[in-house]
């Protein structure tokens, strides 16, 4: 067995112990020079199993102080004491909810899928679903093409000055010019000639195919549509503008009715032709002229979410199976 030599043993020791214990030390090894390392080597043991580790240097106080300058974040909350817990009260008992049948009042939930809504609610309803999903032929499916926003605010300005006369101005109208034939006078001396919107169906295909018409707009939303399905058709052969726009309750509100199918303008004042002439314009562009590629354009074919995630479906299977 290999020890280490005695002045290795020695000079790690020397750190460790008083100069008494030092000088003890010296005068053994003055004495014992010429001895081997067994003799003396006991005196040393001690020393060396319990000093020949260097014990690691405190660290220094600096050391651990933040750099100058820089703030210690504080806190995001505030501590609360760990000891600190909410006394219960004995009186209230916890009980847990039970929301069986006959049981605890059941949290509140949307319930509008289990409405029974009125009848004309949901036939309007599965009328939409079915013109999405069914393939729908041009001719209907142009009635889904109406008029822009902007452009249809302009034609009801122009609409609301041809308004047709109430019953009281039609009565003191007539009483006028009974009043003028009576004393032998001319009617068109006393009253002029009226500037009026023209509606009814029946009318206004008259006027249309007596070309008299200047300008038809039809409603989007007549039921059953057969009643108006030929009118763009008429119209164009004719000649006359005409447009598609939303909806009968708004042409309604023109003619004093509560909806109305199709009205149209025959003439208006000479102050008028300026704007009249370039809303014409306006609604050829987007009627008149595109009547062909209308004529060619399906509609409907729009299938739902679960029809469409099985069509999905579906072709990523083929597509696997191709791989393969």
């Amino acid at each position: 067995m290999a020890y280490p030599s005695t002045q290795s043993l020695f000079i790690g020791s020397m750190e460790n112990y008083r100069p008494t214990s030092l000088i003890v030390r010296a005068r053994y090894l003055l004495a014992f020079k010429s001895a081997s390392p067994s003799d003396f080597l006991p005196l040393f043991v001690p020393s060396f199993s319990q000093h020949s580790a260097h014990p690691a240097p405190r660290p220094s106080p600096i050391d651990n102080m933040p750099p100058k300058g820089k703030k210690v974040a504080a806190a995001p909350f505030p501590q609360g004491k760990a000891g600190a817990k909410k006394t219960k009260n004995p009186l209230f008992e916890s009980r847990s909810r039970n929301f069986g049948i006959g049981q605890d009042v059941q949290p509140k939930r949307n319930l509008s899928r289990f409405v029974k809504w009125p009848e004309y609610v949901r036939l309007q309803r599965q009328k939409k679903i079915l013109n999405m999903r069914l393939k729908v032929p041009p001719a209907i499916a142009q009635f889904s093409n109406t008029l822009d926003r902007n452009t249809a605010a302009q034609t009801f300005k122009l609409l609301n000055k041809y308004r047709p006369e109430s019953k009281a101005e039609k009565k003191e109208r007539l009483h006028k010019e009974a009043t003028a034939v009576a004393e032998g006078k001319k009617k068109e001396d006393v009253s002029k000639k009226p500037y009026a919107v023209k509606y009814g169906l029946n009318h206004v295909v008259g006027l249309v195919e007596n070309k008299k018409a200047s300008l038809v707009l039809i409603a989007h939303d007549v039921d059953p549509i057969e009643l108006v399905v030929f009118l763009p058709a008429l119209c164009r052969k004719m000649g006359v503008p005409y447009a598609i726009i939303k909806g009968k309750a708004r042409l309604g509100t023109v003619v004093h009715k509560k909806t109305a199918a199709v009205v149209a303008l025959t003439e208006v004042r000479s102050e008028d032709n300026s704007e009249f002439s370039k809303l014409v314009s306006a609604i050829k562009e987007g009627y008149s002229d595109k009547y062909e590629e209308n004529r060619r354009h399906w509609g409907g074919g729009i299938m739902g979410a679960k029809a469409n995630d099985r069509q999905e479906k579906k072709r990523k299977a083929i597509e696997s199976a191709i791989k393969i």
